[in-house]
């Protein structure tokens, strides 16, 4: 080590001695020289003699010479840099020093010393101008004993604080510049001490007593000093001001951060919160957000004519600041600010322009009108001092102003904390503007959904219902599953669950569109297998207008591949009927406990064509459940991703439903939360109904022959039957509505007759016959004779139809009662 020192300081010294020594005359001619000369460049004692000097220099220095010697003869001497041209044609590196001597009464001559630096790493300087060097230098440069006290500084340290240089001499960093982290800093330099290994670029951040509300950022770097022998004595630092670089990166960090948690819902408070939250305590002490009330409902934000014109209302969306319980804010979050029209806020918010006041008026009072609980503060009961306002605007319209407030920092917001803040306000408000349009959507998106599933099981007598559903998509709570409880004609239910295929509005206007369809289909009292082919006719309709063109209307392809099963439940019998497209089969809960699942015929989905749909009917006790539901109650999905078959996922309700001995509405919620993971991948519905029985008490029958002469007996019978049930008052609208159906049905019918009256909700008739040709309703002119019959029934009943049974067919007819009975 102290052989390479030794070796650097020979390479780096001029010593005269050492140096190649040249005598020129006045035209720059080799008159004498050294005999090392000769060995410099290459060339044999003596060879050198008679040269002109100008041949031994490149050419680039060889034109610089008038120059240098014009310049020597001013100033007595010259000292720089020289490339010399070897014997064998490679530069050599010289140290020169030009010297003129002029002779009495004679011409002038040159004397030349010359070093060589080709080892070198540069000139050897003298003390005065390195001196010069360091204490002009504009780096703060200072040089401390091995004790830490400073022993020579320049006059740019002076500008770091600390006083002047001579008021550094003998005194350490903690002494004079107590306000620093003199531990921090003196611990570097103790450590360059102790290894020798330098220190570069150590951040120093603090203030200043020159500019105390300032925060100042230093870059410090430390280098041991050694003597001849390789001992330290001292520490040689630079500092230099990176405070300007230092804020940009803060900067630059606060919108990292920014970006990364503003945004990450889709609420609007949220989204407010967190702008609140990034700004504070980096840029402000205390931040508030203000949004107009539209914002908040998702609607576009719109002037509106307000009852009071002075004071303009927002809702706070959030607030936060460097104290606990955020003292200053007057507002509680999705409370209501007023502000006084002329006020800064509302100014800001009208003209779109940001607003900044370094220093407040202290005896001020606040911006806001009508503060809660009564309270009025100024300024400097607030501790606040300096503000900066600025518009929340995005895709060009203004969403509400975010006010930025500074407590218990002294420094007062400057221009580039207002560029910082716009910037931060910016990106907050596309995240706004994203979450109030989501707000409005989502919004728009539950209404439909809303209103597209029904709202409540219809008044009827022959099952109790509980439902539950729960979308995948959590978010908007859209999703193509649907279920529904439809009454039919003589106290029959119809039971639908079905799946679209597809999320989302798509898949629930899809679904919407087929529950309609469904229960248009119903109205017409068909079989469930029929309901089903008529539902398929109608998604593959839609499925060929999808493909026929872009102007055809969309949606088809999202209804091809529905499941539905469709299942009818009579009360009087206990008989069910159900037929399945594509759908899981029901489970079934026996009063007793037991579970088993219809075995019912799996005809294909709608819309993909096949095999033609098929019926199954069951008898069901009283008290059994029927579990009606889609697929995504049992497809859960394995910590490896796989989906367990269709049997392991009904082998899973079974054990929930044997499990539970609960209310209905508490069962089918625990089912579905049971069976149904946090992190669900596919929509999932259920629909549970417990049967009841009509008792024989509340069902009359007769079998009559299609004579003319039974009708008057089966007026006498519903009569009789109606005094049974003391419904009197609806004897003579019964009588008519029996007449007339039975001699309709004996008129354009055949074979043997039956009427049927059922108490339920209403009085139903029915009169079933064997023939096939369906009734139709006119309106007969006053000079027709009959026809009148129908036309009557409907005027007199709340509704009436027909429907089609294996054997023939059934006109039914029902009259509202004054009290359903219980």
């Amino acid at each position: 080590m102290r052989e390479e020192r030794d070796r650097t300081r020979r390479q780096a010294a001029f010593d005269v001695a050492d140096a190649s020594i040249l005598l020129l005359d006045a035209g720059g001619v080799v008159l004498s020289c050294s005999g090392n000369t000769g060995r410099l460049l290459g060339y044999p004692q003596g060879a050198l003699l008679d040269r002109g000097v100008t041949s031994l220099l490149t050419d680039e220095d060889a034109a610089r010479l008038p120059a240098i010697t014009e310049r020597c003869m001013q100033d007595g001497g010259w000292s720089g840099l020289l490339t010399a041209r070897h014997r064998d044609g490679r530069p050599v590196k010289l140290m020169v020093r030009l010297i003129p001597v002029q002779e009495t009464g004679g011409s002038a001559r040159w004397v030349v010393l010359a070093g060589d630096l080709s080892e070198a790493p540069g000139w050897d300087m003298s003390r005065h101008l390195l001196e010069r060097m360091a204490s002009q230098s504009p780096i703060g440069i200072a040089v401390v004993d091995t004790d830490l006290r400073y022993v020579w500084s320049n006059a740019a340290l002076e500008r770091f604080g600390g006083g002047a240089p001579q008021q550094r001499l003998g005194r350490r960093l903690g002494d004079i510049q107590p306000d620093l982290d003199a531990q921090g800093i003196e611990a570097q330099m103790r450590r360059v001490l102790e290894t020798g290994e330098p220190v570069i670029g150590y951040e120093h951040v603090g203030r200043l007593r020159s500019a105390p509300y300032r925060e100042v950022a230093h870059s410090m770097s430390f280098i041991r000093l050694e003597d001849d022998h390789g001992h330290p004595v001292g520490v040689y630092y630079t500092v230099t001001d990176i405070s300007d670089r230092y804020r940009a990166r803060q900067r630059l960090a606060l919108l990292d951060r920014a970006a990364e948690h503003i945004g990450r819902t889709l609420d609007v408070i949220q989204t407010g919160q967190e702008l609140a939250d990034s700004a504070v305590p980096e840029l402000a002490d205390f931040v508030a957000v203000d949004l107009l009330e539209s914002v908040l409902e998702g609607a576009e934000p719109a002037h509106r004519t307000l009852d009071d014109p002075e004071v303009v209302p927002l809702r706070r969306a959030g607030h936060q600041s460097v104290r606990p319980g955020v003292p200053e804010a007057v507002v509680e979050i999705g409370g209501m600010a007023r502000y006084h029209a002329g006020s800064p806020p509302i100014q800001c918010l009208t003209s779109g322009k940001s607003w900044r006041e370094e220093r407040l008026d202290p005896l001020a009072r606040e911006w806001p009108a009508d503060i809660p609980g009564g309270r009025a503060a100024t300024f400097l009961d607030l501790g606040l001092h300096s503000v900066m306002i600025v518009p929340i605007r995005a895709r060009g319209i203004t969403l509400g102003i975010t006010t930025f407030f500074r407590r218990e920092s002294q420094e007062p917001f400057e221009a580039d904390d207002l560029s910082l803040a716009e910037e931060l306000v910016t990106r907050a408000a596309v995240c706004l503007d994203n979450a109030r349009r989501y707000t409005r959507e989502r919004d728009a998106a539950l209404v439909l959904q809303q209103n597209l599933l029904p709202h409540g099981a219809p008044e009827q007598e022959a099952v109790d219902v509980a439902t539950c559903y729960r979308p995948a998509d959590e978010l908007t709570g859209l999703a193509g599953d649907w279920f529904d409880l439809i009454p039919l004609s003589s106290a029959r239910v119809a039971l639908v669950v079905g799946e679209v295929v597809g999320h989302g509005i798509e898949g629930a206007a899809a679904m919407g569109r087929l529950r309609t369809a469904v229960q248009t289909l119903a109205d017409l009292d068909l079989p469930p297998d029929e309901v089903l082919a008529h539902l398929d006719d109608l998604i593959c309709r839609a499925a060929r207008e999808a493909a026929s063109g872009p102007g055809a209307p969309a949606g088809g392809a999202h209804t091809v591949g529905t499941s539905c099963l469709y299942a009818v439940y009579d009360p009087v019998g206990g008989d069910c009927v159900m037929a399945s497209a594509g759908h899981l089969p029901p489970a079934i809960l026996a009063p007793d406990g037991t579970v088993t699942f219809a075995e019912l015929p799996l005809g294909p989905a709608l819309g993909v064509g096949g095999l033609p749909f098929e019926c199954a009917e069951f008898n069901l006790p009283e008290g059994s459940v029927l579990a009606l539901h889609t697929d995504g109650l049992l497809a859960t999905h394995a910590p490896d991703g796989t989906v367990p078959d269709a049997e392991a996922g009904r082998e899973r309700l079974r054990r929930a439903l044997e499990a539970h001995r609960l209310p209905l509405d508490n069962l089918c919620s625990t089912i579905v939360d049971d069976l149904v993971p946090t992190q669900q991948h596919d929509d999932a519905a259920l629909l549970m109904a417990r049967t009841r029985r009509l008792g024989a008490d509340r069902v009359a029958s007769w079998d009559l022959p299609a004579e003319p002469a039974v009708v008057a007996q089966a007026r006498q019978a519903a009569a009789l039957q109606l005094a049974t049930w003391r419904l009197e008052e609806l004897t003579f609208t019964t009588e008519l509505v029996v007449s007339e159906l039975v001699t309709n049905a004996i008129r354009h019918a055949s074979g043997p007759l039956r009427l049927r009256l059922i108490m339920e909700r209403s009085l139903i008739c029915e009169v079933s016959d064997t023939g096939s040709s369906a009734p139709h309703l006119r309106h007969p002119r006053t000079t027709d004779e009959g026809g009148r019959g129908l036309f009557l029934v409907s005027q007199l009943t709340r509704r009436w139809g027909t429907r089609y049974t294996a054997n023939g067919k059934i006109i039914w007819a029902e009259q509202p009662l004054a009290e359903p009975v219980a």
